[in-house]
Formats: C-alpha cells, sequence, structure tokens
C-alpha cells in the first residue's frame, strides 16, 4: 500500500477536526460522516474537486468553531409540485421569464431612466 498524497493527509485531518468541533452539537457529526460518506466515491484524479471541497470543509469549521454555531443543519428549498428532482431550480438557477424586479434595490419605485433620455 502506497503512502496517502499530501492532499489525502489534509482530507482526513479536516474529517478529524470536523468530527471533534462538532461533538456537542446536534447533528453535526452526522451531518459531517453523510458528507464525507457521500464524496467518498469521488476518483483521486478529480483533483479540482476535491481542492473545492477541501475549501469549502474548511470554511464550515470555521463556522462551526465559532461561538454562534449551535447546531449543523441543512437549507433544502421545498419542492414544487410541477418541479422535477434536478431540474433549473433544483440547481438554484433563476427562472427564464423576467416579470418583476430581480432584487429588493431594483424596485425603488421611481421611473425607469433609460440611456436615450426616454
Amino acid at each position: 500500500m502506497s503512502r496517502p498524497s499530501r492532499l489525502q493527509r489534509q482530507v482526513l485531518s479536516l474529517y478529524r477536526e470536523l468530527l471533534r468541533a462538532g461533538r456537542g452539537k446536534p447533528g453535526a457529526e452526522a451531518r459531517v460522516r453523510a458528507e464525507f460518506r457521500q464524496n467518498a466515491s469521488l476518483p483521486r484524479t478529480d483533483v479540482l474537486r476535491i481542492e473545492y471541497l477541501y475549501r469549502r470543509g474548511r470554511r464550515q469549521l470555521q463556522l462551526l468553531r465559532s461561538d454562534h454555531a449551535k447546531a449543523l443543519g441543512a437549507f433544502v428549498r421545498p419542492r414544487g409540485p410541477t418541479e422535477e428532482p434536478g431540474g433549473a431550480a433544483a440547481l438554484g438557477t433563476p427562472p427564464d421569464h423576467d416579470d418583476g424586479p430581480k432584487s429588493p434595490l431594483d424596485d425603488t419605485g421611481a421611473p425607469e431612466i433609460r440611456p436615450d433620455g426616454r
């Protein structure tokens, strides 16, 4: 058996740190285990994805270690009756139609001023 690479050692270290930081916080250990189990099947050659997930895990570790974190959960948007799993709404992409302001700052109540002065 070959020695683990530097990236593999970093990922294992992150896993242990997340488990330690999650002790005593409801849902944290189960979520950490599930997340790592889900991504365990990634091929070792997919280094960009592994590094992305590693950086994401580091940010989550910082949040988990903060005094404000009481538990670890997941935000899941409920699917409507017409949405399909894996569709555009599941990926978080906005709908194709343009009806209304895109952000609260767009709806100022002031008339729109166009570049041509109309």
